[in-house]
């Protein structure tokens, strides 16, 4: 049987939990240098943003490899759409663009890294090795909608990416090298170096592979989710913010609450998502919902899971602003039988007082003593004498 006590010391815990301050999260920043063409001299910067509960929510997904196919999990086109609608507006060729992508890849500093990583944990992390580097460059060109595979080489340990191409590249500066793979030619575009003005370009290929058995990994398993981006843009963004609130801190399973918050600038038909936590269990979205014509949202969340849930709101950018996150607000979930217990223990408490007092109202009145036999005999002496004196 559970006591009271113990009732009473989980309720203190609980409420001590949810009053403790949640702050606001930080965004990430990153930019990267471009040449309007390969061999150009006009240098763009591309800013990106990344917000917290992206990179959060990359970084608590399963990492978990059961074959070479599974590496196509980790290329997330959705969220780098952004960066791939950016890079369309100065490079209108298949090869400027891919060559573009080379180019941030080859300024991200080069670190052996395990285990595979999600895009947006590397490019927040600002490091990683050729696999992450592939995944990032396979996420942009296919967020651009061109054909890309990942190239596997198992015995040399190594990955790079290949791209179908309108033509043969014009800025290789050797015989233009490709995989072929189901009546494809994947031209191959080696995502590791240093050097982004003059490294590697699409076509060119490592001797050493060449010659390697290579594996093509095509990408339909990659990340189908259609939730949050990072922001990007040629210009400084602006800062932006978006706040949540939350009806009630504590909520029964089974019954639901109203999230309501407001995006600053007041923007409208924005998207705003909606993280979950449960317990210690990873991020997930519980909704997407689009802002009204003052930058205003609301959803409903039906309360199923029970515990310590943390829910926060998410607005990705554009490229005027940068994205923002909303501080995250915590709400105590009750299950029913625990609130069932706590009524019955609270109905038992309420009878034992009421026993209790008319215990004490039933019991009987106590008499007076009665004096002893001869204190009364001395008494009636007393009264007989003064008979005789009148």
């Amino acid at each position: 049987m559970i006591k009271p006590k113990i009732v009473t010391l989980t309720l203190v815990l609980t409420i001590a939990t949810c009053l403790l301050p949640c702050g606001y999260a930080e965004s990430f920043n990153r930019t990267y240098q471009l040449l309007d063409r390969i061999d150009g001299s006009p240098t763009y910067m591309l800013s990106l943003t990344i917000q917290q509960s992206l990179y959060e929510y990359y970084k608590e997904k399963s990492h978990s490899l059961t074959s070479e196919n599974d590496f196509a999990k980790f290329v997330t086109p959705y969220a780098l759409k952004p960066i791939a609608d950016s890079l369309e507006k100065i490079y209108t060729d298949d090869e400027d663009f891919t060559n573009a992508v080379l180019m941030i890849l080859h300024q991200i500093p080069y670190e052996v890294t395990a285990p595979a990583k999600y895009s947006v944990e590397t490019i927040v992390e600002n490091k990683g090795d050729c696999d992450l580097f592939s995944f990032i460059a396979a996420s942009i060109i296919k967020a651009a909608e061109y054909e890309v595979a990942l190239l596997y080489y198992e015995s040399q340990s190594h990955m790079n990416i290949g791209v179908k191409l309108s033509h043969s590249p014009y800025y290789a500066r050797e015989q233009a090298y490709f995989v072929s793979y189901n009546g494809v030619d994947y031209y191959v575009a080696e995502t590791t170096g240093d050097n982004w003005q003059d490294g590697w370009r699409v076509g060119e290929c490592p001797t050493q592979l060449k010659t390697a058995p290579v594996q093509v990994i095509t990408l339909e398993n990659s990340d189908e989710s259609t939730y949050g981006q990072v922001s990007a843009s040629y210009k400084t963004l602006s800062p932006s913010s978006i706040s949540l609130i939350v009806s009630s801190t504590f909520l029964i399973q089974g019954s639901s609450a109203t999230l309501s918050g407001e995006l600053s600038p007041s923007l409208q038909n924005e998207e705003i998502v909606i993280y979950i936590k449960v317990n210690n269990s990873p991020w997930t979205v519980l909704d997407a919902v689009k802002t009204d014509q003052k930058g205003t949202f609301t959803c409903t969340w039906n309360v199923e899971s029970t515990g310590i849930c943390y829910v926060r709101a998410s607005w990705s950018g554009n490229d005027d602003y940068g994205g923002a996150d909303s501080s995250i607000q915590t709400v105590t979930v009750f299950s029913t039988y625990f609130v069932l217990l706590l009524a019955f223990i609270v109905v038992l408490a309420c009878i034992g007082v009421a026993v209790l007092i008319i215990s004490r109202r039933t019991q009987p009145q106590t008499l007076e003593p009665q004096p002893p036999e001869a204190t009364l005999a001395t008494k009636r002496f007393l009264i007989s004498r003064q008979i005789l004196i009148h």
